[in-house]
C-alpha cells in the first residue's frame, strides 16, 4: 500500500522540525515532496537573531564582578543573591523565547537541529550570558560545518566553566574537557584510549574564558611539551586535538548514527548509517547536506520509519501549540510540563543530555502526556508538583509568580479554533473524522471511530471538530511521530 503525499508531508514536517502547523489536506497534497523539502531548507537558510533576554542590570552587575575579580575583592552577599535569583529567572525567559521560536518561526529545520545539537552539547550553567552564547553558537552552527559547531562550543565560557576546563594547567592537568569532547562530542566511548585522553588533556591546558564568557588561551598555562594522541605525535594544542577528531571517519560515523536515532528512527539500518557518514565525511562534515540526504532518500519514507519516534516532551508542546494556534497567558506552566515530563531546556540531567526514545514514556509521564489536550481545551488543573532540583531552584523552592487555582495550576490558553477548523471547511460531514485523523496522527493504526464519536461534541460541526481533534490528541498514538 502506498503513502499518500499529505502523510509523506505531514511525516517530513514532523521530523524536519515541530509538525506541519495549520496546513490542510488539501495544500499537503498539492505541493511535492521535493518542493517542499526545498522550501523547509530555503527558510532556514538565513542565520538566527541572538536571543537575549538579560536586562541591562544584571549585565551592569556582571561586567561589575569582571573587575571584583580583577581586583580580587569580594562580591556582596546581597549582590551573589540577586545575580543567582536573576541568573535563575532569566534562563526561565531564555527557555520560553527558545520554545516560542521552535512554535512561530519559519526556521523549522534550523531550530530543531538546535534542538538535537542541544542535548548532544549537554552543558548546565547557572550563568545566563554563559547560556545565551552557547545557544547562539548552536542555533548559529546548527545546519553549517560540523567542525565550525565543534570548535564554537568547545571555546564557549558555558562549556569550559561546565566541564572545568578553567582549572586545566600544566603540571596540574583536568581530564573532564578532554574526556567528554571524545566520549560524548565527537568518537563515543570505545574507541580511544585512557592515554588519549590523558595526552588530549594535557593539549588543552590553557584553554580558558574570562568572566564575561570569552575564550582565552593562556599561554603560561598551556604544557608545550610532545603528546601522542590517536596514534598522532607532536606539541599539540586544543585546536590540534580537534582537528585530528575530526579527521578521525569514527566521528562522522558516531554524529551520522545519532542523527539517524533522531530524526529516522530508534532502530538502526546499518546500511543507511553506513551510507549517509561516509557522504557527511567526504562532504567535510556539512549537516546542512546530511540532513537533506536523510529526508530526500526513499526509505526515510518507509512506513517502518513513519510514527515510529516518540515525541519529546518539548517537540510534543511545540507540536500541540502549532496544531492549533493558541496565546498562552501563563507561559511559564509549560517549564512545569517540561520538568514533569523530563526534558527542560538548559538542564540536561547529566552531561550525556536526555537519551530520548522510550525513556520519554513511563506510567507517571504518559499519563500527564495523554492529558495535556483536555488541560488546554477545558482547563483542567495540573495538579501535579515536579521534584525540586538543586541547581534550578538554588537552594529555594519554586515560587510561581501567579498563585495557581485550587486543584492546581490551569494551562490558561486562548485557542484560535477558527484557524484550525477551517482545515476541514471543504470536507463531507461523512468524512469528517477520518480527515482529522489523518491530519492529526502520524500512525497507520486506526482509533475507534466509535469511541471517538462517542466522546466526541455533535452538537454543531465546529464543535465536532474540536472535540474529536482533543481526543485524537489524548490517545497514546498522538505520542508519536
Amino acid at each position: 500500500m502506498g503513502i499518500s503525499t499529505q502523510l509523506r508531508n505531514q511525516h517530513l514536517l514532523w521530523r524536519a522540525g515541530f509538525g506541519p502547523g495549520t496546513l490542510s489536506a488539501e495544500e499537503l497534497e498539492g505541493i511535492s515532496n521535493k518542493q517542499l523539502l526545498k522550501n523547509l531548507f530555503k527558510d532556514s537558510s538565513k542565520l538566527p537573531p541572538y536571543i537575549d533576554v538579560a536586562d541591562a542590570d544584571v549585565k551592569t552587575l556582571y561586567m561589575g564582578l569582571s573587575e571584583v575579580i580583577r581586583s580580587k575583592r569580594q562580591l556582596s552577599e546581597e549582590d551573589k543573591k540577586l545575580l543567582r535569583e536573576r541568573y535563575r529567572e532569566e534562563i526561565r525567559a531564555l527557555n520560553l523565547t527558545w520554545l516560542n521560536q521552535m512554535v512561530n518561526s519559519e526556521d523549522q529545520v534550523r531550530e530543531k537541529a538546535a534542538l538535537f545539537w542541544h542535548g548532544h552539547f549537554a552543558c548546565r550553567s547557572q550563568n545566563i550570558l554563559h547560556q545565551q552564547q552557547l545557544l547562539d553558537a548552536v542555533r548559529t552552527n546548527a545546519l553549517g560545518k560540523f567542525p565550525d559547531l565543534l570548535r564554537a562550543v568547545s571555546k564557549s565560557g558555558g562549556m569550559i566553566n561546565f566541564l572545568n576546563n578553567n582549572q586545566n594547567r600544566k603540571d596540574h592537568p583536568n581530564e573532564n574537557f578532554a574526556r567528554e569532547v571524545m566520549e560524548l562530542f565527537t568518537m563515543g566511548r570505545g574507541n580511544y584510549t585512557e592515554e588519549d585522553i590523558k595526552e588530549a588533556a594535557r593539549a588543552f591546558t590553557g584553554w580558558g574564558t574570562d568572566p564575561a564568557g570569552n575564550f582565552v588561551f593562556r599561554k603560561g598555562q598551556h604544557d608545550t611539551g610532545r603528546k601522542t594522541i590517536l596514534g598522532k605525535s607532536g606539541n599539540f594544542d586544543g585546536d590540534d586535538v580537534l582537528n585530528i577528531l575530526i579527521e578521525h571517519p569514527q566521528t562522522a560515523q558516531y554524529i551520522t548514527r545519532k542523527i539517524y536515532r533522531y530524526y529516522v528512527n530508534e532502530k538502526e539500518d546499518e546500511n543507511n548509517i553506513k551510507w549517509l557518514s561516509d557522504r557527511f565525511y567526504k562532504n567535510g562534515y556539512d549537516i546542512s547536506a546530511l540532513l537533506q540526504d536523510i529526508f530526500s532518500s526513499d526509505w526515510f519514507y518507509d512506513h517502518r520509519n513513519i510514527g515510529s519516534i516518540i515525541k519529546s516532551p518539548v517537540l510534543l508542546i511545540a507540536g500541540i501549540r502549532r496544531a492549533i494556534p493558541m496565546q498562552i497567558s501563563n507561559e511559564e506552566v509549560q517549564i512545569t510540563l517540561q520538568r514533569l515530563l523530563g526534558q527542560q531546556l538548559f538542564y540536561p540531567p547529566n552531561v550525556a543530555g536526555w537519551p530520548g526514545g522510550t525513556n520519554w514514556i513511563d506510567s507517571s509521564s504518559l499519563m500527564l502526556r495523554l492529558r495535556i489536550p483536555q488541560m488546554i481545551y477545558a482547563e483542567d488543573p495540573l495538579a501535579l508538583q515536579p521534584k525540586d532540583d538543586d541547581d534550578q531552584m538554588m537552594g529555594m523552592k519554586d515560587k510561581p509568580k501567579q498563585a495557581p487555582k485550587k486543584g492546581g495550576q490551569i494551562i490558561s490558553a486562548i485557542v484560535n479554533w477558527d484557524a484550525y477548523t477551517k482545515l476541514f471547511e471543504k470536507i463531507p460531514r461523512e468524512k469528517l473524522l477520518t480527515a482529522i485523523s489523518n491530519t492529526v496522527l502520524q500512525t497507520s493504526n486506526g482509533v475507534s471511530t466509535t469511541v471517538l464519536d462517542k466522546f466526541s461534541d455533535s452538537s454543531t460541526r465546529d464543535s465536532y471538530i474540536r472535540t474529536a481533534t482533543i481526543q485524537l490528541m489524548s490517545t497514546p498514538e498522538y505520542q508519536l511521530c
